[in-house]
C-alpha cells in the first residue's frame, strides 16, 4: 500500500485509536514520525513510544477516561506546503496546544523553534 502523505496517515491512526479508546497504536516507522512521537511524549500527550525495525508503537494516554488529545490537524499538505518564519509561528488554541515544525535544526515544537529563532514547514497542530 502506498501512502501519499505519511505524516497525515500517522495523525489519522492516532486520532482513530483515541476515538476507539485503544491503549496503543502501531505506525510504520520513519525518522520524521519518530521525532513527532518524541515531541508528543515530551509534551505529555502520549505515555511512551517504542521503535522496532518496522513499526513505532505509541502508548496512548487518557485522563479520567478521556483522551488527552482532543484534536489533530495536518497543516502542510503535499499539494500546499505551509512555511512560517520564527516570528510567525502560530499559537494553537491560545497556547493550550502545540504546533510541530520541520526546521533546519530538525523537527521542533513551536515554542522551542520560537526560542531558537528558526522557522520552517508547519507540519501539524495538536490540542
Amino acid at each position: 500500500m502506498s501512502v501519499v502523505d505519511p505524516i497525515s496517515d500517522m495523525l489519522s491512526r492516532v486520532r482513530n485509536a483515541y476515538a476507539a479508546y485503544h491503549k496503543g497504536v502501531d505506525i510504520p516507522t520513519s525518522k520524521m514520525k519518530q521525532a513527532i512521537a518524541g515531541i508528543l511524549k515530551d509534551q505529555g500527550y502520549v505515555s511512551d513510544f517504542t521503535v522496532d525495525e518496522k513499526n513505532i508503537n505509541i502508548q496512548l494516554k487518557y485522563s479520567d477516561g478521556k483522551p488527552l488529545i482532543s484534536g489533530l490537524r495536518k497543516v502542510s499538505k503535499p499539494g500546499r506546503r505551509v512555511y512560517v518564519g520564527a516570528s510567525d509561528i502560530p499559537q494553537v488554541q491560545n497556547g493550550l496546544g502545540i504546533c510541530i515544525l520541520s526546521t533546519s535544526r530538525g523537527v521542533l515544537e513551536g515554542a522551542q523553534a520560537r526560542a531558537e529563532n528558526v522557522g520552517g514547514e508547519l507540519l501539524c497542530e495538536i490540542w
